[in-house]
Order: C-alpha cells, then structure tokens, then sequence
C-alpha cells in the first residue's frame, strides 16, 4: 500500500506539472503527431520604433528628394563561438541594417547592393536578347521596325546610390557584472543573481561618388538578466526529498543588436541629411518602460514628398519622363548604334555564321543598298581578345559570311567594300556598345575611293590590304 501512495503522489505530481507547462496541440492530418502551437507571427519591433518613425517625419518634412542608400557587408567580428550553440552573435547584421533603413518609410530610398545576383542575370539575358515578357516588341531602325519576341534592354534602368553604410559587431563581452546571494540551512535555500553583459557595434556612411567616409558610429548596449531559485534536498523521516524551484530571463541578445545597429543608421542618416536627430532620440523607452508594439511605419505623421529621382512641378511630385532611345540589345536586331548611324551584323562569341536576327537585318541592308550606300559595322562580344593571326583569319570569315549573305540577296560582292578592320599590330578592342566591340566595317551599295578601301569579294586580299588601311 505504501509503494501505491508513493506512486499516486508521483502521479499527480507529473499531472500538476504538465497542467501548468501545457500548450494548445492540433493534429493537421490523420495518423500524424500532433503539432504544439505557439503564438501568431508580430511585427519585430525595439525600443526604437518611434524614434525611427519621428526621424523620418523630420526628413519628409524638408521636402527634399529622398537620398539613395545602400548597404555593403555588416559583419560580425567579435569572434565568439560555440560549438553546441554556433555563433553567439547574428550573421545578418547587413540584413539588420536593410530592415531599419526600411523602418524610415520611405523617407529615404534604399538601393539593392548586397543581393545583386538575380538582377546580374536578368540583365545578362537581356543582353543576350534571352529574356522575354511573354509579348512582342517594336524596334525602330534606319531601314523600318522589327517585331522581336524578347525585351529590348534601353540601358539606364539602375538608379545609383548616394550613400552606403558598412561596418560590423564588434564587441561581446560576458558576465561584464554580476551579483547576488544564496541561504541555506539543512539543506533548503534560496538563491538570486544577476549579470549584465554587452555588444557594441561600429558603422560608417560612404559617398559613393569619392569613397570618402562621410561619418563614422560606435554604440554599445548592455544586456541584464536574472536568477532566482529554491531548492530543498533532505531527508523528512525516512523520506528524501529533492525539489527545485526556480526562474531565469535575460534580455534578448539579437534583439538588442538590432536596436544598435537601429541607433546607429538614425546617427548616420542624420549625418547625410542634415537633419537633427537628437529631438527625436528622447523617445527612446527606459528605466523600465514598456516597448511600443506598433512599428514605426504606422507611427509616421508626415507625408514622404516622392521617389528618388521624382520631379516638383507647382508643389505637386510627377514621375520623370524615361527617354526611350535606341535598345542597348538591339544591336543587329533592326536598331541603330549608340555611336553612329551604320547599321551593325552581330556574331556570337568566336561564329563565323550569322544568326536569325543578323540575317533579319541584312535583308533591309539588302533593300536599302539599292536606294543608296549602306555602312555596316560587324561587331562581336567584347570577350574575344584573340592573338592576330586569329583574329584576321576570323574577321576574313565573318566577312565573307555577310559578303555571301548578301549576294544571295541580290548585292554583288563588287558592290561591298572594306572600309575598316584592326591592322595586325593592333591589340587594343574597339568597343561599340555595352558588351560589344568593332571587328569590321564595310559599305554596300556605291563604289569607294580608289585606294581607301578594298573589295570584299576575296576576303584574302581584304586582310592584306585592309591590315595596312586607317
């Protein structure tokens, strides 16, 4: 009976202490463990939403166009690891940094400068007039338009950035105080401590334009925390009895290092815009007080006055009128040069043939040679840099490839004429447009002065006597 009682108590015990750690379970499907639910996803707010909110208040207020920021690397540099816990330390301080910008509500502009990737590689397909829209497009050019199925690319779409923050945590250090007491008699006590600890952080803000460091922070923040306890091992009778009881908090770690870098972008914005932040910082919480859950963008008064790069016409802000020049991808699809008004044939990288949209475009060059003379200028990807033997014995095949594409359009080979191509001892590249270089130019359509061009007819003799040309 008394091994019963004992394990009743012990029983009860366990339901007492469930009881008091349960929390809400729901099973999602049949046969599956049922899964603890804990609370809802927040806002992640600190003790500096509202000073954040009143800074940007301040800054809309100037009316100024907002400035364009980016963000580099903010590492962790304080070294500290363990190897069951990992970094003591967040890795995402860039990321930190990126989120308090944003918490300005757009007082400011903020420029992707971290996670470029995906934005390289759009542009990199629409260079190589791989990306599409799911639509065609019109391209204009000196000989008519052109319906072309990917996205003509018109440069200029980057906005830069006029200032960038980057820095590092610099500093973790433990158990900077600690104290308390601890009583006990036959074996029943009581015991409370508490210990502080601290980070610090060091940010600076760069002109993009000179690299010159515009202003430079360091703040620290010091963490507290508790222990408080009971505990009774002894013997009552002929029983013993070894219960502890007890609580330990500390003050999050990560959230305060999201308030540092926090302070540290509003001293460094202040820096660049010309705008006090002092007033603001008396919003600050402390000496106890309770944080503020409402983040700082539903805490903003004052209207943003626009965009970066937007234009004030009577008090009123107006998107800017974008010039739609030539597509910077268009080259050898239909569209003009930046540089001139000669029509261009695109190779891909080390191709003697021409592709469906250099053909597209040699058949206007076909119809207008017959109106008159037609300058062509035979690009290729600025990548190749081969030696000259190479070199001329790949530009005589590319220009035998338009001379023959041409005649089967109606162009006699005596009609075409080489009016420039890179002399042997020439290395330097030619560019011609974003990722293009000049190989060759040619005139089809009117004969050339005696002895400032040669016929492309053979093209043997073009390199001979062209490699001695301007």
């Amino acid at each position: 009976m008394h091994i019963t009682q004992t394990l009743s108590l012990v029983a009860t015990a366990a339901l007492a202490l469930a009881g008091c750690t349960s929390a809400p379970q729901q099973r999602f499907a049949p046969n599956e463990a049922p899964v603890v639910l804990g609370p809802a996803v927040r806002d992640n707010v600190t003790p500096m939403e509202p000073v954040l909110a009143c800074f940007a208040d301040h800054i809309a207020a100037t009316r100024r166009a907002p400035v364009v920021i980016g963000v580099g690397d903010v590492k962790d540099y304080t070294g500290k690891y363990s190897i069951n816990e990992g970094n003591a330390i967040t890795q995402g301080g860039a990321l930190m940094v990126y989120s308090a910008l944003g918490k300005l509500g757009g007082a400011v502009s903020i420029a992707e400068r971290f996670d470029p990737v995906i934005a390289e590689r759009e542009l990199a397909y629409a260079d190589r007039r791989q990306l599409g829209d799911g639509k065609t497009h019109q391209l204009g050019g000196p000989n008519g338009g052109q319906q072309v199925p990917w996205l003509p690319y018109f440069g200029g779409s980057i906005n830069k950035s006029d200032y960038f923050i980057v820095g590092g945590i610099t500093e973790l250090n433990y158990n900077i105080n600690s104290g308390g007491a601890e009583f006990a008699v036959n074996q029943v006590g009581v015991k409370a401590r508490t210990f502080s600890q601290s980070v610090g952080v060091d940010l600076r803000i760069v002109d993009t334009k000179s690299l010159m460091v515009v202003r430079t922070v360091s703040l620290t923040k010091q963490f507290n925390g508790y222990e408080v306890g009971l505990n009774v091992f002894r013997f009552f009778g002929s029983k013993l009895y070894d219960v502890d009881i007890g609580a330990k908090g500390q003050e999050p770690v990560q959230m305060g290092v999201r308030a540092a870098l926090e302070e540290g972008v509003v001293r460094l914005m202040a820096a660049v815009t010309q705008v006090d932040h002092r007033p603001c910082m008396t919003m600050r919480p402390g000496g106890g007080e309770q944080i503020p859950t409402v983040p700082a963008d539903q805490l903003r008064k004052v209207d943003n006055p626009g965009s970066a790069g937007d234009a004030t016409v009577g008090g009123a802000v107006t998107s800017p009128v974008v010039q739609r020049g030539v597509a910077v991808n268009a080259t050898g699809q239909g569209g003009e040069r930046l540089t001139g008004t000669a029509a261009q044939v695109s190779f891909e990288f080390g191709a003697t043939t021409l592709g469906g949209g250099s053909l597209a475009q040699l058949d206007q060059i076909a119809v207008a040679a017959k109106k008159g003379a037609t300058d062509i200028v035979l690009v290729a990807r600025d990548t190749e840099n081969w030696d000259a033997r190479k070199r001329d014995a790949l530009t005589d095949q590319r220009i035998a490839a338009v001379t023959s594409a041409l005649a089967n359009r109606g162009v006699a080979p005596a009609a075409i004429s080489v009016t420039w191509r890179p002399d042997a001892a020439d290395t330097s590249i030619h560019r011609d447009g974003p990722g293009l270089q000049e190989i060759a130019k040619l005139r089809v359509g009117s004969p050339v002065v005696s002895g400032a061009a040669t016929p492309a007819s053979s093209s043997a003799s073009a390199s001979d006597s062209a490699g001695k040309g301007d």
